[in-house]
């Protein structure tokens, strides 16, 4: 786009984001509403590129549209490095044929014999299109130009700068934009699989409401936005990087594909055994040249980044598995027994919600304390609980806590530890859940302070019940801060 508008170049990273963050709201709302938006821009590249082709090579005159630049030095002799570079180079421009094998699952059935003809038709299609423009650029003399793209020189040099060269531009851009898309509908399914194999957290495989893996796309959209910030948009920069990904992850399959026709050894699997070996060396080698052509222009972080990946697929792997051994997942546990227990029950004066905090106590067990915790150095304040108790008499006994500090969590953590060893404690924090959102500013937060502590220094179970407060409610006085949760 900045190559038909010139004055866009300086905001290439906002463009780039803003269309990262469309792609991203579409595959949140489903990969079928995903395929629909993109097959209109798909169609109308491919016919934009057919036509800049047939128009270019039925002109009369090639036209040189722009002056080779002065060589630098010596030119390169052919050998087998550039050979590879050039392969190298050229598996990079056709990276996203595996997108059809990824997304098999997908297709309608018979799903593997859809795939495979759309396959076909796809490399056809890309190996006209590349076949093509690498004949057009020849016959019309193009060479690169600094802010200007190859396609386009060809398509002002095929089809003039009028109406026509806008529409290619506009088709280019927003093909290229959706490219994307194929990490977008690969990516959140290997991460369902990685995390189903416990080689990723479980809520990678976790699906919303519209059937999308929420966590695997948003997750995608946040590398992406940090890769195309720290590349400044350059698509130049970031595309080998996509490449090294995909050759070794090419490498991986074939491979694994060797493996599986060596222990299968099924009808006809020498020929596929060497097929499969041949991609193997072909795709390998391509990783390693497109690696050590780019290493310096941030192919190093690659490099960097797989092993590190690995590591973290381990590491996310023995948590599991230790959970797993710990859980005893897979065995038949011994039958449950009832043991002893208490419900405890942290208060902070007499209110209505202690009344339900204690309703609710009593309907999960037979015995029940209540806890209120004071400062050392304030004994009215104890004094005035003990009596307001005592007054209201509820059935259940109160033991009041004199802290030294002002800490709540630690002395009531302390209480239960030492008052009910070897037992089953359930602790019920009650908390006044305000209507308006606003309001739940004005809350304490005491029971936030006493959940961390006792889920950190106890084996307790804990229930924070929420007492909902109408937006119309009677008053009476001023409210205590000390009774408020």
């Amino acid at each position: 786009m900045a190559s038909a508008f010139p004055a866009l170049l300086p905001y290439t990273v906002q463009l780039c984001l803003v269309v990262l963050a469309a792609i991203t709201l579409v595959n949140l709302r489903g990969i079928a509403t995903s395929a629909r938006v993109f097959i209109l821009p798909t169609a109308v590249f491919v016919g934009a590129i057919l036509t800049v082709i047939i128009a270019g090579l039925l002109r009369d005159t090639p036209t040189a549209v722009a002056e080779a630049p002065p060589a630098a030095g010596p030119l390169q002799a052919v050998g087998a490095l550039l050979l590879l570079k050039a392969f190298a180079n050229g598996c990079a421009a056709l990276t996203g044929v595996e997108a059809v094998a990824n997304a098999v699952p997908s297709f309608r059935e018979p799903a593997v014999r859809r795939a495979q003809r759309a396959e076909v038709a796809l490399g056809a299609l890309l190996g006209i299109m590349l076949i093509g423009l690498a004949t057009l650029i020849g016959r019309l003399q193009i060479r690169p130009v600094e802010g200007v793209t190859v396609l386009a020189q060809l398509t002002d040099a095929a089809l003039g700068h009028g109406v026509a060269f806008y529409v290619v531009q506009l088709a280019t851009m927003v093909l290229l934009a959706l490219a994307a898309n194929t990490s977008f509908g690969g990516l959140p399914v290997l991460a369902k699989l990685l995390a189903q194999d416990n080689y990723l957290p479980h809520v990678f495989a976790l699906r919303a409401r519209r059937q999308v893996y929420r966590y695997g796309v948003l997750v995608l959209s946040a590398v992406s936005a940090v890769l195309l910030v720290a590349a400044n948009g350059q698509m130049n920069t970031l595309v080998p990087l996509f490449a090294i990904g995909v050759f070794v992850g090419f490498t991986i399959a074939q491979y694994g594909m060797v493996r599986h026709w060596l222990i299968e050894r099924g009808p006809g699997w020498r020929w596929k055994i060497t097929l499969n070996g041949f991609g193997t060396m072909l795709t390998f080698a391509a990783a390693i040249v497109t690696t050590a052509s780019k290493l310096a222009e941030g192919a190093w972080l690659i490099a960097v980044a797989l092993p590190l990946l690995v590591v973290a697929f381990e590491r996310v792997h023995r948590a599991y598995q230790r959970f797993g051994t710990t859980l005893q997942l897979g065995r038949t546990p011994a039958p449950p027994h009832p043991g002893p227990s208490v419900v405890v029950v942290p208060v902070g004066g007499v209110s209505e919600l202690t009344r339900q905090a204690l309703d609710a106590a009593l309907s999960l067990g037979d015995e029940i304390t209540a806890v209120h915790i004071t400062h050392v150095d304030e004994p009215a304040a104890a004094d005035r609980i003990r009596a307001e108790w005592d007054t209201w008499h509820p059935g259940v006994p109160l033991t009041v806590i004199e802290s030294t500090d002002r800490d709540l969590g630690r002395p009531f953590a302390e209480h239960l530890r030492r008052h009910y060893p070897g037992r089953h404690v359930f602790v019920i924090i009650p908390e006044m859940e305000p209507a308006r959102r606003w309001e739940r500013i004005l809350r304490n937060n005491r029971g936030v302070v006493l959940e961390h502590a006792v889920r950190r220094h106890t084996d307790a179970i804990v229930c924070r019940m929420r007492f909902p407060v109408p937006v119309a409610a009677p008053t009476h006085g001023e409210p205590d801060p000390e009774v408020l949760p």
